[in-house]
């Protein structure tokens, strides 16, 4: 299955969770590749690719036709591989500006490899340019991370509007798997009444588990480690765990049902 990790605004904990879930599954038994669509290379960065090695990328296979497997590298973690970003992706748009099938380049790029692995993750870039719409024709479901802060809720609603005009325009495929709580501080009365809206208009949309704020998530990028090659023991970890099973039973929910 193909995850596609989505948000037009930064800073609401996407790479985080795209790099965290990916080895929440891993620890599952799942073969997991995760790709770093971001021209920032946040997640690359994240998991220790110093800046001066993130090429091969995933810029080089999309625009330059490498071939994908030149491009995974092997983690320190079981089950675990993962393709870089790197600046070069800031050209995509307009490298593909005139191309045929333009939307659909990481699909087809995907399509050889996705049988060998139980989920691929790809962190998108905070924009709705041609990089995140090629997440959602690739994917099978799509994930959003959500601070549930003042104006977040508005911003949702108008993102998922976005999302599915986007989808109706290109025949995407890719179905919502859940809207996810993030960096949740439940000590101010805010964020308890936004969470329950939030929970009250999208009901089953979002997700049981919420990842609430934990320095710990914050730390462990800057060792270059996930947050359970960080601390394992935390509560950010924890909550990671807990989402990954949830998302694993939400994937083959959806898939029987349909």
């Amino acid at each position: 299955m193909i995850i596609s990790c989505i948000q037009s605004k930064g800073g609401v904990g996407k790479t985080t969770s795209a790099i965290n879930l990916s080895h929440a599954l891993a620890m599952l038994k799942q073969k997991v590749l995760l790709i770093d669509l971001d021209s920032q290379g946040s997640a690359s960065l994240s998991l220790g690719v110093p800046r001066a090695d993130l090429t091969p990328s995933i810029a080089e296979v999309l625009i330059e036709d490498l071939p994908i497997e030149e491009a995974i590298r092997k983690s320190s973690i079981p089950q675990f591989q993962f393709i870089t970003g790197s600046m070069a992706l800031a050209n995509f748009d307009i490298s593909l500006a005139n191309a045929e099938k333009r939307t659909e380049r990481l699909l087809d790029i995907l399509q050889p490899i996705a049988d060998q692995y139980d989920a691929i993750v790809i962190d998108c870039p905070p924009t709705m340019s041609l990089l995140p719409v090629n997440a959602l024709v690739a994917c099978d479901f799509y994930l959003v991370p959500v601070i549930p802060h003042y104006l977040a809720l508005e911003g949702l609603v108008s993102l998922l509007d976005s999302i599915e005009r986007v989808k109706a325009g290109i025949g995407a495929r890719g179905s919502l798997l859940g809207i996810l709580l993030t960096m949740v501080d439940s000590r101010t009365k805010v964020t308890k009444e936004i969470s329950g809206m939030i929970r009250q208009q999208f009901a089953q949309d979002v997700f049981t588990t919420e990842i609430k704020t934990n320095i710990k998530l914050a730390e462990a990028p800057s060792f270059g480690k996930t947050v359970f090659q960080y601390d394992w023991t935390c509560s950010g970890a924890m909550a990671y765990q807990a989402l990954a099973k949830e998302v694993t039973q939400r994937m083959k929910g959806k898939v029987s049902h349909e």
